[in-house]
Formats: C-alpha cells, structure tokens, sequence
C-alpha cells in the first residue's frame, strides 16, 4: 500500500468514516505529534464495527454491558488500523480530534490542539499484528513527511502523555522495534 495524504489532509485509497467528533486546531499549521493509543471493543474482542460506531456517536448501550458506560463518550481518532493492518480514517490531519484527552508533551499540555491520533486495534497486553506495525511504520512516514514538526522523537503513546490516566499502547507494544523500523526504512 502507498499513502498519500491529499489537500484536504486525508488520506488516499482508505476507508474514510467522518466522525462528528473533531474541531479546528487552535493553530491548523502546528501539527508536531503523533500519538499511538489502542483501542477494542468490546474490550479484548477485535473485528466488529463498534469502533466505528463509538467513534460516531452510533453505539448501541444495550449490545454490550460495557458499551452503556462509553455510549455517550465524544471521542475520535484521526486513524484507526485494523489487526490485518486496514485504515479507517475518521478525521482530517488538519483538524483536532478528540483523543487525547488531559495530557501533555514536553511541558506542553492539551496535545489534542497539536497531535495526530493513531488507534491500533489491540489491548495492552495482546500482542500487535506484524501487519499493524507495517502499516504504522508507512503512515507515520507519510504523516511525518506531510508534517515535517513531526519526527521520530515526536511519536509517543497515550501512556507518556496521559500518565497514572492512561496504559496504552501498552507493554505489548515493541517501540524499540517500531522506531528502529522507522529509522533503517525511513
């Protein structure tokens, strides 16, 4: 797969599902992290469409126990990547999904105002699909060339951001491999 990210910051040739959940950027040139998360739903189970579902504001409380504590959860992502590696994308790069949450980078807080949010369908502890980590690898090149304050010491996961908040993407993610990857491929 080549991506390509076109003028209206999505990306070419994937799945696009736009989420109601977004707005503009306090600064729509100052995108200078990408943030790695992980997400399942129900929690541990991959494959269905409930992602998608929370991701715009379409899940049903009463399919699942769990989905009646999210179900009015406001949040998106601007990706998501499947466990064979697919992209589903639900906000333009340019715009400020809701991801993050309370967090901070660098002494920077408010990371939703200048980060890029990429969900990876997995826990914390179930290891990541070698797929996913190609396909992470290849956007975040695209991304980090389309922006270019975003480089390697810029891509962080939610737990470093959020920290005593938020776990993921978890021990289960290899970073050393990922950012290794990154660099000799780059």
């Amino acid at each position: 797969m080549t991506l390509t990210v076109n003028s209206d910051h999505w990306l070419d040739g994937v799945k696009h599902v736009p989420s109601p959940f977004f707005d503009l950027r306090p600064d729509a040139q100052d995108v200078s992290l990408l943030v790695v998360h992980n997400i399942s739903l129900p929690p541990g189970e991959f494959g269905g469409p409930y992602i998608e579902q929370l991701f715009t504001g379409k899940l049903n409380p009463n399919e699942h126990p769990y989905f009646g504590v999210i179900s009015g959860f406001r949040v998106s992502a601007h990706c998501l990547i499947r466990r064979n590696g697919d992209i589903i994308q639900f906000v333009p790069f340019d715009c400020r999904a809701w991801h993050a949450g309370v967090s901070q980078f660098a002494k920077r807080d408010k990371c939703n105002d200048y980060s890029i949010g990429i969900e990876l369908e997995g826990t914390d502890t179930l290891p990541y699909t070698q797929a996913q980590y190609a396909t992470l690898t290849e956007l975040s090149r695209v991304i980090m060339t389309h922006y270019p304050y975003i480089d390697s010491s810029r891509i962080t996961g939610h737990e470093f951001i959020a920290s005593g908040r938020k776990t993921d993407p978890g021990l289960a993610f290899d970073w050393h491999a990922f950012k290794a990857t990154l660099r000799v491929n780059g």
